[in-house]
């Protein structure tokens, strides 16, 4: 846990009437008050719902659509809801959030509206007096290259400490993202071969096999790198490559992630392939002659006492084969008096989702003919419990408990950028590729020892 953990007495989202809160932040509100998490009142700021009564019929519509109402804990949700219209702008906004906030004295301020609006919304929050003893949670994307993050964050630090700034990153609110550092550091097996020694390349995938969906105005703002590499598979990255914290409290876990990312140097733009599938200019918002990314894979090394040598490989993208995202720690050969076996490279996998696998590929004699080798798996998986927290349950409860583990950190950023900007800026080339494959042919100059492994999904 953070050392600023009192828990906040209001929660204030900006954006009420949004996409994000109908989809997000309704039913995470719901979750939390079912558990008990949550007993503050909730204030929404909007300009489209003209009062109380529209809010809370727009959070029942939210909750219809996206897992059901649960009618105890919505008639406690709809009791805790107050609501301020006006604009993001109008210093009227905040005369009349002052007011609604009342007592409060630790309010936690949710900005779920699009990044341009950040600045305008901490500086009226700083003029107005309504800031108190506050926390601000902001949602990617933090800028869209290094000196943006800059600018962004020398806004929010006019206003609060880094200590009260909280930075979502939904994807670390997954229970098999946060429980990565737990299988990691719990698990005295692992900590024999996690390292360069036995461990000859690692690599981590995210697939989606759909498209945009509608979103071609958004992704033009961003592509792949930024959209999901930058941000969520760097902190996949981080949870498998970090050394074991020295405690568990948040600043010495995030500590070992930004140790991380010093290690590793920029990327170079002969080591980032960027694709994107056929059919994407033809989604309504997507430029004609778009040049954005919707595949991207990339080579990078983290120069660190562990991890040295080894060769670190992400992808991700749209309209590809299957929905997975995993992690193939691919290890080096033994040393071996059976080389006319043909043995092939032990690996350890981590699926994360769309369930969670742990397996093993280990050399046994093939069943047909015992003079030959083959690789088989030594597998074992759960599905995701039906109970588990939902990730902007997770991540919002944490905020308003000041517990930070889950939230980028200001170096953690920056760093992050300063990684992928020099590639991004070089503006290399993008490679047409048909919908459900693993990507453009001109992948394979960024291809793992061993070749790629294409997660499988089976129903």
């Amino acid at each position: 846990m953070s050392s600023n953990s009192v828990h906040s007495d209001a929660l204030v989202f900006f954006g009420a009437t949004g996409d994000l809160a109908f989809k997000k932040i309704f039913p995470a509100l719901q979750a939390m008050v079912k558990r008990g998490h949550l007993n503050v009142p909730v204030i929404g700021v909007a300009r489209s719902a003209p009062d109380l009564a529209a809010l809370k019929a727009r959070a029942r519509a939210s909750l219809e659509a996206h897992g059901g109402i649960d009618p105890t804990a919505f008639e406690k949700l709809a009791s805790l809801m107050r609501y301020v219209r006006g604009d993001n702008s109008d210093p009227a906004t905040y005369k009349a959030l002052c007011r609604e906030l009342g007592d409060a004295q630790r309010p936690a301020y949710y900005l779920a509206i699009p990044p341009a609006a950040f600045a305008t919304v901490v500086e009226q929050l700083m003029v107005s007096g309504c800031k108190k003893d506050a926390r601000v949670i902001i949602e990617k994307p933090f800028g869209r290259d290094l000196p943006s993050a800059q600018d962004l964050n020398r806004v929010l630090l006019k206003a609060f400490d880094e200590s009260a700034i909280f930075r979502i990153d939904h994807y670390l609110g997954k229970q098999p993202v946060h429980s990565m550092l737990f299988f990691r550091f719990a698990n005295e097996m692992l900590e024999p071969f996690w390292n360069r020694s036995h461990i000859e390349s690692v690599q981590i995938t995210m697939a989606e096999d759909f498209g945009v969906q509608g979103r071609g105005a958004f992704y033009e703002e961003v592509g792949t790198v930024r959209d999901v590499i930058q941000n969520h598979l760097f902190q996949v990255l981080t949870n498998v490559a970090m050394e074991p914290p020295i405690r568990t409290d948040s600043e010495s876990i995030r500590d070992e992630k930004v140790k991380v990312l010093k290690a590793i140097p920029p990327l170079e733009p002969e080591d980032l392939v960027r694709g994107q599938f056929r059919g994407y200019r033809k989604e309504p918002g997507v430029a004609s002659d778009s040049q954005v990314e919707t595949f991207a894979a990339l080579k990078l090394c983290i120069d660190s006492w562990r991890w040295r040598g080894v060769p670190f490989y992400i992808r991700a993208g749209k309209c590809l084969a299957v929905t997975c995202t995993e992690v193939l720690m691919r290890l080096r050969r033994p040393p071996t008096m059976y080389e006319r076996y043909s043995l092939e490279s032990n690996y350890a996998r981590l699926r994360i989702s769309p369930d969670i696998v742990l397996a093993f590929g280990l050399n046994v004699t093939s069943p047909v003919e015992e003079s030959q080798s083959e690789l088989s798996e030594l597998l074992a998986s759960r599905h995701p419990c039906a109970n588990e927290m939902d990730a902007y349950e997770r991540v919002l409860g944490d905020a308003m408990a000041g517990d930070a583990t889950l939230f980028a950190r200001e170096d953690y950023v920056e760093e992050a950028w300063r990684i992928v900007d020099p590639a991004l800026k070089a503006g290399t080339a993008v490679h047409e590729y048909e919908p459900n494959t693993w990507g453009p042919a001109e992948v394979q100059s960024v291809t793992p020892p061993g070749g790629w492994v294409n997660p499988v999904v089976t129903s």
